[in-house]
């Protein structure tokens, strides 16, 4: 007998109130470490109506204009509608950022200290990390968070065209997809929530999201009596921090695997690679990545986790759901990934070429699954070196 299951996942667009703000982080980020590789940052923002905060703990050498990159941060989603109340030019930032606490310091800084167990760099807070894959997509992602984040995409890149000028920043999808034993073989729902100007029709918004947006980007052998559901409510004008609040950290479901692989709890945008909750959920999809991309297991999920100020991971454990490949154990592929991979916080760095500038790139449509040289926890370049120790 078949195993039939419904799976749903959701992105949301640039302009949703907390992708704002996770935008925001990550350019702060991006501005510190670009004049400072050492800089420590944990930025997070908050946005309402036409306020914006820009919160948290930063020690760097760089000098930043919170205010300008906020403003800069804005005006590349789009919020530069002369009606709307969050405007780049208009909104009012706040600065509440304080330097990183000389105690967390102490824990990351490779250096010797009174009740520190080792000299190394340690982790920058305690927590448990997730890394996933599965031979759905080509991405070696999920198909039902792919297929959301193609939506929003595409949406994004016909609004940043200018040829549909009722298209405003905010937006949510959401893909439904049937599994078969464990394979996706068609999209039962699609879910278009789309910002609009007040002089569209909702028929004119729903034909365009149909026609133009989801049979475009989506299988069309998996649109088999799908059902289209387009701004559901009959109209979505007031969007934004407008209409709601927005807080960087708040969509982490997203930024993952759409709930198909597990999450630690920790966010993403606005820390640099010294915090764990980021630059070790990277090394948990690129080690996922890897091991589904030898062939070792057609799923795979790894999980690794730390205590603040310590380098060496407290466990690491490799699930491949079953679907490990030529009578390989887990056992034995977690064996191969220990001797392959390092996981103390400053190998993880070393092996990502974490201490760059390139999370402006991260933060929108996934922080998994693009196609982007510079985002090295995509490589496959250590498939080789896995299949040596296994086979």
């Amino acid at each position: 007998m078949s195993n039939r299951y419904i799976f749903s996942s959701e992105s949301v667009g640039e302009g949703h109130p907390d992708k704002v703000c996770d935008t925001i982080s990550d350019y702060v980020l991006d501005a510190c470490i670009e004049q400072d590789k050492s800089s420590r940052v944990a930025c997070e923002c908050y946005a309402k109506s036409n306020i914006v905060v820009v919160g948290g703990e930063i020690t760097t050498s760089a000098h930043i204009d919170f205010v300008s990159i906020a403003r800069q941060a804005i005006r590349d989603i789009g919020y530069v509608i002369d009606d709307d109340v969050f405007h780049a030019d208009k909104v009012f930032v706040f600065n509440a950022i304080t330097k990183q606490s000389p105690d967390i310091a102490q824990g990351v800084d490779a250096k010797a200290a009174e009740g520190k167990e080792k000299a190394e760099q340690g982790a920058g807070d305690q927590g448990l990390m997730f890394g996933y894959a599965c031979d759905e997509t080509t991405e070696l992602m999920p198909a039902p968070i792919m297929f959301a984040h193609r939506l929003g995409k595409e949406l994004t890149r016909i609004r940043k065209s200018g040829k549909i000028g009722w298209l405003r920043p905010d937006a949510k999808s959401q893909v439904s997809v049937e599994y078969v034993d464990d394979k996706p073989v068609r999209i039962t729902n699609v879910v278009i929530s789309t910002q609009h100007s007040p002089d569209v029709k909702h028929s004119v918004i729903k034909e365009f999201c149909i026609e133009e947006v989801i049979k475009k980007v989506l299988p069309a052998e998996m649109l088999k009596g799908t059902q289209f559901l387009i701004n559901p409510t009959g109209r979505f004008v007031v969007g934004g921090p407008q209409g709601d609040t927005g807080l960087t950290g708040r969509k982490i479901i997203v930024d993952s695997y759409g709930g198909m692989g597990r999450h630690g709890g920790g966010c993403f945008s606005g820390k640099d690679p010294s915090k764990v909750d980021r630059s070790a959920a990277y090394m948990g999809r690129y080690v996922a990545k890897n091991i589904v991309a030898a062939g070792l297991a057609k799923r795979c999920e790894i999980q690794f986790a730390y205590a603040i100020g310590y380098p060496d991971p407290l466990n690491v454990y490799i699930n491949t759901f079953g679907t490990a490949a030529n009578g390989l154990t887990d056992e034995a592929i977690q064996e191969a990934v220990c001797k392959v991979f390092s996981f103390k916080p400053a190998e993880i760095i070393r092996q990502l070429n974490l201490l760059r500038p390139i999370y402006k790139k991260t933060t929108n449509y996934g922080h998994f699954g693009k196609n982007d040289p510079d985002l090295t926890w995509e490589l496959t370049d250590k498939v080789d070196a896995l299949k040596a120790v296994c086979h």
